[in-house]
C-alpha cells in the first residue's frame, strides 16, 4: 500500500479574529480599516466578516502542514502590525470574555443585510469567532464518504480546540459557549449521513428551490463538502489563542481525511454513527473539553477525553510520516499538558478575578511562538 499517493489532501485554514481597543480592552469596529490595508499586502486573503469587530483571514492551498504553519504565521503577523499602527489590538478566542453584541456594529453589506434581515437577533448576537480546516479531496464522491466517517472525531478535536469559556462578563461553566451561541442558527451542528454525493446535492437543491436558502453556504455543519471547492471543510472548532494550536489541529483533521481514504483503498471502512450519537460527544466536548468523559460508541461506555484523544493519535500514526505532519500533530501532548485556550483563560481569570486580564492574556498569545 506505500504507493498511495497523499498529494491532493491539502489544506486551507481560515481563522476568525477579533479587533480590541487596548484602552478599554472592549471589542472595537474598525471600519473595516485593518481589512483595507490588509487587502494591500495580502490580496483577498483578508475580508470583513458580518460584525466589524471581526476580521477573517484565509491561506492559500498548502501543500503540507509546514506551508500552513507558515502562512498562518504571516496572516497573524500582517494583521498585528496593521492593527497596531492604527491603534487596536488583535485576538483569538472563540468569544470575548465581557463584549456585549448589543453594542457591536454590523458591516454593511449585501448579503450579512440578508442574514440579519432573515435571521434577526440570532445573527446579530452571533460574536464568535472560530476556526475552519479545509481539505482537498480528489474527487466529491471520496468528498462525501470522508465527511461521513469523519463526523466521528468532531467531538474529539473540537474538545481540544475550546476557547471561548466567558460570554458577556459571565463565566459560562462552559468550555466552548461559542457553539452554544451559534447553535441559534439553522442548519448548523453535526450534519446527518449522506450515503452519496448524489443525495447531498438533491438535499442542497431542494433547499435552494423551496426558498430555504440561496446557496449552499448557507449550510452552517460543523463539517461539510464544500459547495464550490474539492474539500472538506471542518467548522466545529473555536479559534485557538496560538498558531501551534491551530497547526496541530489542522494537520489532526488532515490525518484523519488520509486514514480514512487509505481504509478505504484497502477496502476497509471507519464505523458510521448516528449524529444523535455524535451530539453526546460534541455536548461533553463544549461543556468539559479535555477534562471529561466521551462515550466509546464501540465499547459503549465512558472513557476519559484525554484517553480517547491519544486513541486518535494511535489510529493516525500510520500516515504522519508520510504527510510530514507528526511534529504537528504531536503538539497535542503539549496541549493536554498546559490545557486549552479554555483551560488558560480560566487560570488567568481565577489568578486576577479580572476579565480584562484574561483579554490582555488572549492578545499575549496571538503572536505566540512566531
Amino acid at each position: 500500500m506505500a504507493n498511495i499517493s497523499y498529494k491532493h489532501f491539502t489544506l486551507g485554514v481560515e481563522e476568525e479574529y477579533m479587533v480590541i481597543d487596548p484602552a478599554s480592552r472592549e471589542l472595537k469596529s474598525h471600519e473595516q480599516k485593518i481589512v483595507q490595508e490588509g487587502q494591500k499586502i495580502i490580496k483577498d486573503k483578508v475580508k470583513a466578516e458580518m460584525h466589524q469587530a471581526v476580521v477573517e483571514v484565509g491561506t492559500d492551498i498548502c501543500q503540507n502542514i509546514d506551508e500552513a504553519f507558515k502562512d498562518v504565521a504571516l496572516l497573524r503577523k500582517t494583521i498585528s502590525g496593521i492593527a497596531d499602527s492604527l491603534g487596536f489590538w488583535m485576538g483569538a478566542s472563540g468569544t470575548h470574555p465581557f463584549s456585549h453584541w448589543e453594542s457591536q456594529l454590523i458591516t454593511d453589506h449585501v448579503r450579512y443585510n440578508e442574514i440579519v434581515n432573515e435571521l434577526q437577533e440570532a445573527a446579530r448576537s452571533n460574536l464568535i469567532f472560530g476556526l475552519h480546516v479545509h481539505v482537498g479531496m480528489e474527487s466529491r464522491e471520496m468528498a462525501n464518504h470522508i465527511a461521513n466517517s469523519t463526523r466521528y472525531f468532531l467531538p474529539h478535536i473540537y474538545a481540544l480546540s475550546t476557547n471561548s469559556p466567558f460570554w458577556e462578563g459571565r463565566k459560562t461553566g462552559y468550555k466552548s459557549y461559542r457553539t452554544k451561541v451559534f447553535d441559534k442558527f439553522p442548519r448548523t451542528g453535526i450534519p446527518e449521513y449522506f450515503e452519496s454525493i448524489e443525495a447531498y446535492e438533491n438535499y442542497v437543491k431542494l433547499l435552494v428551490k423551496t426558498n430555504c436558502i440561496d446557496n449552499a453556504k448557507k449550510i452552517w455543519w460543523d463539517l461539510r463538502v464544500h459547495p464550490f471547492f474539492n474539500t472538506v471543510e471542518f467548522r466545529i472548532c473555536d479559534v485557538p489563542l496560538t498558531v501551534q494550536e491551530t497547526i496541530c489541529i489542522a494537520a489532526l483533521f488532515q490525518a484523519i481525511c488520509v486514514k480514512i481514504y487509505k481504509l478505504r483503498s484497502q477496502n476497509l471502512n471507519f464505523m458510521m454513527y448516528q449524529r444523535a450519537l455524535i451530539n453526546e460527544n460534541k455536548w461533553r466536548a463544549s461543556r468539559y473539553g479535555i477534562d471529561g468523559h466521551l462515550i466509546d460508541f464501540g465499547k459503549e461506555e465512558e472513557v476519559n477525553t484525554r484517553v480517547l484523544i491519544y486513541e486518535l493519535l494511535d489510529f493516525i500514526d500510520d500516515v504522519v510520516d508520510q504527510l510530514g505532519s507528526r511534529h504537528a500533530t504531536s503538539y497535542v501532548s503539549t496541549m493536554l499538558e498546559n490545557g486549552t485556550g479554555a483551560d488558560r483563560q480560566l487560570r488567568i481569570f481565577e489568578q486576577t478575578g479580572s476579565l480584562p486580564a484574561v483579554v490582555d492574556y488572549i492578545h499575549d498569545q496571538f503572536l505566540h511562538g512566531i
